[in-house]
């Protein structure tokens, strides 16, 4: 069930012509993109997709030799064949673990292979347009391996152009509800990861759980004490919004919706999130909120989550209307 393409992609197996949705993931034989890739077969076979895995190799190094470069004793293709082959059964062996067995449908998931030159990040990036989810392990192999969140998951979160879910490696061995967490924080991006939040929900048969937070500046007068809220209030403040928003998601969806939970903790929010969604299934932010740095590609709180989350981090990227509305 795996097809090999390498330098460019091309129809993959099992489609008999027709479109199907594609699930992009990156590997490159770590712990991470093993990881990486287990949630992306159980994806596919949730979304009746196809998988394509990436693998980057570069080329082999030239030397000059008179007017004209020399390529070295070990060939292009020789690279690309090898690559090639350890990338496939690294997909077979993943195929057979118990994670993909015990899921109905995604041992079978048609997965295709494709094998180019170029930096890893960059080429995930292209791979991902027209996808429906672009998925990367937090670290990889390359020199930065050592760094909470990879350069390469991290460019691609900030720069893909689709949702983009960050797995860690270590999830397979700890305890998981069957409930996906979501920030909301009344931005038009947090409204928009609430739906995506929902409808994943529905696909796997998981529970939803919104949260919103909220933190008391403790300044240094008692002057503001006297014309602030009270930290009751704010709570009640922020609570009937959160209702409010998700009860107008839920009216727009429509259909057998999950059932949605809400709550409010006071806290800064990348911790809030990290610590509500340790034993969740899927944690689900947008890529910007409503905080001071909403300008970069990448939120603070989205980095921090991507860079901390126990359980699979899901980046929303903002389509045109909602960025617009942000």
């Amino acid at each position: 069930m795996t097809q090999t393409n390498a330098q460019q992609r091309g129809a993959a197996e099992g489609t008999g012509g027709r479109s199907r949705p594609r699930v992009v993931v990156g590997l490159d034989g770590s712990a991470g993109s093993r990881a990486a890739l287990v949630h992306a077969l159980l994806t596919a076979a949730r979304l009746g997709a196809e998988v394509e895995a990436v693998a980057a190799y570069q080329p082999a190094p030239t030397y000059w030799a008179g007017p004209s470069p020399v390529e070295a004793v070990l060939g292009t293709d020789a690279v690309i064949a090898d690559t090639t082959q350890a990338i496939g059964t690294f997909v077979q062996e993943v195929r057979s673990d118990l994670a993909v067995t015990g899921r109905t449908g995604a041992a079978d998931v048609p997965v295709q292979l494709t094998v180019a030159a170029g930096p890893v990040a960059q080429l995930l990036v292209e791979r991902a347009a027209g996808a429906a989810v672009l998925v990367v392990g937090n670290r990889g192999r390359g020199a930065v391996r050592s760094a909470l969140l990879g350069s390469v998951a991290l460019h691609c979160v900030t720069h893909a152009p689709c949702r983009v879910v960050v797995v860690h490696p270590t999830e397979a061995d700890r305890p998981q509800q069957r409930r996906v967490v979501v920030g909301v924080d009344g931005s038009a991006q947090s409204r928009e990861a609430l739906a995506v939040a929902i409808e994943e929900a529905a696909r796997i048969g998981a529970d939803v759980e919104a949260v919103a937070t909220f933190t008391v500046t403790d300044f240094w007068t008692d002057a503001y004490a006297r014309s602030l809220p009270t930290v009751a209030e704010i709570t009640a403040d922020v609570q009937g919004r959160l209702d409010a928003a998700v009860a107008e998601v839920l009216r727009e969806a429509g259909g057998d919706a999950p059932t949605v939970s809400t709550v409010v903790v006071e806290g800064a929010p990348s911790d809030v999130l990290v610590q509500q969604a340790a034993d969740a299934e899927l944690l689900v932010v947008g890529s910007r909120g409503r905080g001071q740095v909403r300008g970069l590609l990448l939120g603070s709180v989205g980095l921090h989550c991507a860079m901390h989350g126990g359980c699979p981090v899901m980046v929303v990227r903002p389509t045109a209307p909602a960025a617009a509305a942000g």
